[in-house]
């Protein structure tokens, strides 16, 4: 069981996008610099990401992308399933068949562990919105100016 780099570049891109949200619509070569995603890649991420009504596009000069709702109102989850990524821990894809068709379909005895991990793992997706994510983002690259700019002189110059 993994993230694959569609969940995680879909999250990234969807920060970056709610970081500037106040600036007007966000381009996504902008994006793709930014955070060294390939434009094609998120060109695909973000017409899944307007079909299910996340972000909405802005065409013409000046255009790009912007949240169709608040920061704080969409998921981790949200953006993981509108991407069409896979949160699952078992080996059968929740089919019960984990044994395959030579054991004449039977679940292997691990089953209920990771269906209940699935559970666990999509609540938990669901519980971190994307300001939540925006907001520990802010945060750190306030603790990153806050050190360049108190940093001590070197040791041994005097």
């Amino acid at each position: 069981m993994r993230l694959t780099t569609k969940g995680r570049f879909a999250v990234t891109a969807m920060i970056d996008l709610a970081m500037r949200q106040g600036n007007g619509p966000v381009t996504l070569s902008g994006i793709s610099g930014r955070q060294a995603i390939s434009l094609s890649y998120l060109e695909q991420l973000f017409g899944k990401l307007r079909r299910h009504e996340i972000v909405e596009s802005i065409r013409g000069p000046g255009g790009g992308y912007s949240l169709a709702r608040a920061a704080g109102k969409v998921t981790v989850a949200d953006i993981i399933i509108a991407v069409d990524e896979p949160l699952d821990a078992t080996q059968c894809g929740g089919k019960e068949n984990c044994h395959g068709a030579h054991t004449d379909g039977a679940r292997c005895m691990t089953h209920e562990l990771w269906t209940t991990l699935n559970e666990k793992m999509v609540d938990y997706l669901d519980s971190v919105s994307l300001q939540d994510l925006v907001d520990q983002q802010r945060q750190k690259e306030q603790n990153v100016v806050h050190v360049h700019r108190g940093a001590p002189a070197a040791v041994g110059q005097n």
